[in-house]
């Protein structure tokens, strides 16, 4: 019994996390904090790619996929205590 407890803690960390490192990404290349980054600094020369538009959309859909994760999780895990009751 404890076991499946276990599992669905780890199930809603999964969940939670997923959808903050979302959030993060689908917002944050798209504030100012973005072009104020030590990141683009250490390669001096890829600092027009690190301002692009693309890289930031790309960036932007890796935190769209990861929402997605977390939405397709929840109904596994909805599924998953509703065989339980």
């Amino acid at each position: 019994m404890s076991e499946h407890w276990i599992h669905k803690g780890f199930s809603v960390l999964f969940i939670v996390f997923c959808l903050e490192l979302g959030v993060f990404l689908v917002v944050y290349p798209w504030t100012d904090h973005w072009q104020v980054n030590t990141i683009p600094s250490l390669v001096p020369a890829l600092l027009k790619i690190w301002n692009s538009d693309y890289l930031r959309g790309a960036v932007s859909g890796v935190g769209v996929l990861n929402i997605w994760v977390a939405v397709l999780e929840m109904g596994n895990f909805r599924r998953m205590t509703h065989i339980d009751s």
